[in-house]
C-alpha cells in the first residue's frame, strides 16, 4: 500500500476549491464538478476533495495493486463499508480501523 491522497469530503466543491488554493495549494487534476485533487508545494500526496461520503469523514486513500485481491484477501479480517467498485481509474473499496477510522483504497486497473 502507498499512500497518495488524504481524502476531505466537502458540502461545496467550489468554496473548498478556492479556500485551499489561498493556502498555496494547486489543481492537480479534476472528474467533473464533483472531485477533485490538489497538490501542496514539496509533496508528493495530494489533497483529494470531493462532495461525496461526508458520512464517512476524511482519511486515507492508498493504492494497492489489486482493489479485488486485497479485498478477497483481508475481507474476513477488516470492516469493508464499500465493496470494491468501479470507478473512472480502476477500482476503489472503503473499510474502517477498529476505532472507526476511514481507509480507503483503489487501483489503476482502468488506466490505459
Amino acid at each position: 500500500m502507498k499512500l497518495a491522497f488524504l481524502f476531505h469530503p466537502v458540502k461545496d466543491l467550489l468554496k473548498s476549491q478556492q479556500y485551499y488554493e489561498g493556502l498555496g495549494m494547486k489543481e492537480a487534476w479534476r472528474e467533473g464538478n464533483q472531485v477533485l485533487g490538489l497538490s501542496m508545494p514539496d509533496c508528493d500526496v495530494q489533497l483529494m476533495i470531493e462532495e461525496d461520503e461526508l458520512e464517512l469523514g476524511p482519511g486515507g486513500v492508498f493504492v494497492v495493486d489489486s482493489v479485488d485481491q486485497f479485498y478477497e484477501d483481508n475481507q474476513s479480517k477488516l470492516n469493508f463499508v464499500k465493496t470494491p467498485c468501479t470507478i473512472p481509474p480502476g477500482r476503489y473499496a472503503i473499510y474502517q480501523d477498529e476505532t472507526g477510522n476511514t481507509i480507503r483504497i483503489f487501483d489503476s486497473s482502468n488506466k490505459d
